[in-house]
């Protein structure tokens, strides 16, 4: 193949990997979605093209991980005592990888590797979610006023519907407490169920999961 339409190629296999991979995330509603993935497994592909030509194409290679790694970072974030996004995060760092590869004349493994990350990403997402029901520690972040109610309080209500719980750290802001516990969620003990307590509760000003 002449180098020219190969480069070509090259680019329109990252756009489809790229494409294929997006399409999943948006699907999703995520924030990295079609445009995005498609942008960062090109872009790879040509930096790694690019680095065949050039005497210091290793470096060029070492920093495009080193770029994803950034991009990556600021689809991560913090909600209450959730993170989230770190699907995310990975999955663009696999795109790199996979434009990396296409960059790199390596064909066959970034068509397997791209197909298994949507095996993981479609097929496996509904055996997590069964799983989860199974059994699952989630993390809630309760609010209350301490003049009005306090940590035994709610402890005794949650202990008296079954809830089972680890407290993880309180903190206190002017007339406001905080508290962060682990609690176990599973079929049994329905989400439904711990979050439907803590709604009702007319002492609890707010919680995140």
């Amino acid at each position: 193949m002449h180098p020219e339409l190969e480069h070509v190629f090259q680019i329109l296999f990252a756009l489809a990997a790229g494409a294929l991979l997006g399409l999943e995330r948006e699907y999703h509603s995520k924030p990295a979605g079609f445009r995005t993935m498609i942008l960062i497994c090109v872009s790879s592909c040509l930096f790694s093209i690019l680095s065949l030509s050039l005497p210091s194409g290793d470096r060029i290679a070492s920093n495009i991980v080193t770029g994803i790694g950034f991009v990556g970072a600021g689809v991560v974030f913090k909600e209450g005592a959730s993170v989230r996004g770190i699907t995310s995060a990975a999955i663009i760092w696999m795109s790199a990888a996979i434009g990396m590869s296409i960059g790199l004349r390596h064909y066959v493994l970034a068509v397997i590797v791209t197909a298994i990350v949507l095996l993981v990403m479609l097929a496996l997402t509904k055996f997590e979610k069964l799983f989860d029901q199974l059994h699952q520690i989630k993390i809630y972040e309760v609010h209350f006023l301490s003049a009005n109610y306090s940590i035994e309080e709610l402890e005794k209500e949650m202990k008296e519907i079954s809830i089972d719980f680890v407290r993880n750290r309180t903190t206190k802001q002017n007339n406001i407490v905080n508290v962060e516990y682990n609690i176990e969620v599973s079929r049994k003990k329905n989400r439904d169920v711990i979050d439907k307590f803590f709604m009702n509760n007319t002492h609890i000003t707010g919680f995140n999961v």
